[in-house]
């Protein structure tokens, strides 16, 4: 059965009233949120999400997540909480480590179902 951007959308909806919180991983997050930064500064920030339309969501705001020195940011994450919580998913990223303490921006996160 094909769903259509109905459907989709009902869903995405869904996905972006509780996907509030968005992580950096210094690998691969799995199914469970693994590998997610714990050091220094580094703390989840909140993500706002556009309503859901032709079958996909996209970002409405751009979060700055603190990076501590060392440390690298290859994905991100998505979860209900800024700590804990439940971890809905991940996106590979262009990788990038920090020599110094910094900031890495989330400019744009899209998610489609197909």
């Amino acid at each position: 059965m094909a769903l259509n951007d109905t459907s989709k959308n009902l869903m995405l909806d869904a996905l972006r009233a509780v996907a509030v919180w968005v992580s950096a991983h210094d690998g691969d997050p799995g199914t469970t949120g693994i590998n997610e930064l714990t050091v220094g500064i580094y703390g989840r920030e909140t993500i706002g999400w556009n309503a859901a339309s032709g079958g996909a969501i996209d970002s409405s705001t751009q979060p700055v997540i603190d990076v501590a020195s060392g440390a690298g940011v290859y994905h991100l994450g998505l979860w209900s909480a800024e700590t804990v919580g439940t971890f809905y998913g991940s996106a590979d990223v262009t990788d990038e480590d920090f020599g110094a303490d910094g900031t890495y921006t989330v400019t744009d996160f899209d998610i489609s179902i197909t």
